[in-house]
């Protein structure tokens, strides 16, 4: 069935979507707030911490850039890192490219706002309609929270304190386990889910914060390539 000739969805059923999309956002954007500061730390000027946050806008990357510099690594390496660490975003858009039908500019822009948090809640719903106002609500809510907030974090820096005191950090995790755990119903998500969980925390002690998930995320690889699968049903 084509975007074109899909039912619109309930109102009820839009709300919901809108629901979990804005509370994933702000959970997400809000601790846009740690990267601010972080980087004035590092010794980026408010300007170029702002900018970070504009045009590279991924989480991940944008604290591996800080974080090397910060160390005293050099731009080279902050942007080696920053970029393999970017790579999943580009296999999130082999998924979010199915359902999204977009083209021109808005093509350039989902391309942008494909992040974690706005392919989870997308691929989350069940129907196309809700898959787009999920993936639009999301990545634009969090575009606009993290901006905002790094702002923020910029200008008052390390007045603030850690940020982890106000239980930002957790609340982005909290808002992932919420939208992941409906989903560990079958089998192969189970099993996805433990090995991805298994292979993070032996790789987080000896490799550099980011590495630990992108591996993780061949977990779904090897589920779906081991012997013996039965494979999915045709829609």
């Amino acid at each position: 069935m084509t975007a074109a000739a899909e039912a619109p969805l309930p109102v009820q059923r839009r709300r919901e979507v809108v629901r979990q999309g804005l509370w994933v956002g702000l959970a997400t954007g809000a601790y846009g707030i740690s990267f601010g500061a972080l980087s004035v730390a590092a010794g980026l000027s408010v300007a170029q911490t702002q900018v970070l946050s504009l045009l590279l806008f991924s989480g991940g990357s944008q604290f591996a850039v800080v974080g090397v510099l910060g160390a005293g690594g050099s731009p080279v390496a902050a942007v080696a890192t920053s970029t393999l660490l970017g790579v999943r975003n580009g296999l999130y858009a082999l998924r979010t490219s199915r359902f999204l039908g977009v083209d021109g500019v808005r093509r350039l822009l989902a391309a942008h706002v494909t992040i974690d948090e706005s392919t989870a809640v997308g691929t989350a719903q069940a129907e196309g309609p809700a898959q787009r106002l999920g993936f639009w609500v999301t990545g634009l809510t969090v575009f606009s929270g993290w901006n905002l907030m790094t702002l923020a974090g910029a200008l008052v820096g390390n007045a603030l304190g850690d940020p982890r005191t106000y239980g930002l950090d957790a609340a982005a995790a909290a808002a992932f386990a919420a939208l992941l755990w409906p989903r560990l119903r079958d089998g192969d998500a189970a099993a996805t889910a433990v090995l991805a969980v298994a292979v993070a925390l032996l790789a987080s002690p000896v490799l550099p914060a980011g590495l630990p998930v992108v591996l993780a995320g061949l977990a779904a690889v090897a589920v779906g390539l081991r012997p013996g699968r039965r494979p999915e049903p045709a829609p």
